[in-house]
């Protein structure tokens, strides 16, 4: 892919058209179980785009080696090595935060977002694509789960960036409803988790709609145009 094309086809559906979770509804486990703070969930998201980038750039350079008839227990082992490497790096270097995502950060491994783009993408693809996609593919992911938790978090408790401390010592989450605040239980909890998933899917999926409608309206206008 020597183009700028295929690369902005790449960072679109990443980020947007093929979203993991807003389109394609992957990696639900993970979200809707960590997301209940902002911190929780960039986190995360930070963790999956690290995992999703190398384990796509070394299963682009390794493809040709690779038989195809054990490629997913190899592409496993790649990821589940990769997962190792970063859940000892968030155990050495953020240790607070770490004790907090718990066994979610090892079960990137079983994440089929990952495993899905390896093996969909990154094992047919030149190295340079299949980086970017897992990269491209990663803040589409990070993006949504650091968004949903922002919004649990401000309903539930009326803080953002609560815990920001445990990534940016010194910085400290801003409470906007104040201490007087009774808090929205449901919303940090897994079925509030559901509740604005949902809003946010449909909210994408309106905008889809309108976005196609408006092209289909602009392209109507256009070819009344040239027929005159």
């Amino acid at each position: 892919m020597s183009t700028d094309t295929p690369y902005a086809d790449i960072a679109r559906n990443g980020v947007w058209t093929q979203n993991s979770i807003l389109a394609q509804l992957l990696g639900l486990c993970p979200l809707l179980a960590v997301s209940s703070t902002f911190v929780n969930a960039f986190s995360l998201g930070l963790a999956t785009i690290i995992v999703m980038l190398i384990a796509n750039l070394a299963v682009s350079v390794l493809r040709t080696f690779i038989p195809y008839e054990v490629r997913i227990p190899i592409f496993v082992l790649i990821i589940a090595a990769l997962v190792t490497v970063v859940d000892l790096a968030f155990n050495a270097f953020l240790h607070d935060l770490y004790l907090i995502l718990g066994i979610f950060i090892p079960l990137i491994v079983t994440n089929c977002i990952v495993l899905a783009r390896v093996e969909a993408f990154a094992a047919k693809n030149g190295v340079r694509a299949a980086a970017f996609d897992g990269l491209m593919m990663g803040v589409g992911f990070l993006w949504v789960i650091s968004l949903l938790g922002l919004i649990r978090e401000f309903i539930a408790q009326g803080t953002v960036f609560s815990g920001i401390e445990m990534l940016i010592p010194g910085v400290h989450g801003i409470n906007l409803l104040g201490d007087d605040y009774p808090g929205f239980l449901i919303a940090i909890l897994p079925p509030g988790a559901f509740f604005v998933l949902g809003f946010m899917i449909a909210g994408s999926n309106w905008w889809e709609t309108r976005t196609a409608r408006l092209r289909a309206n602009d392209i109507a206008i256009a070819m009344e145009a040239s027929s005159r």
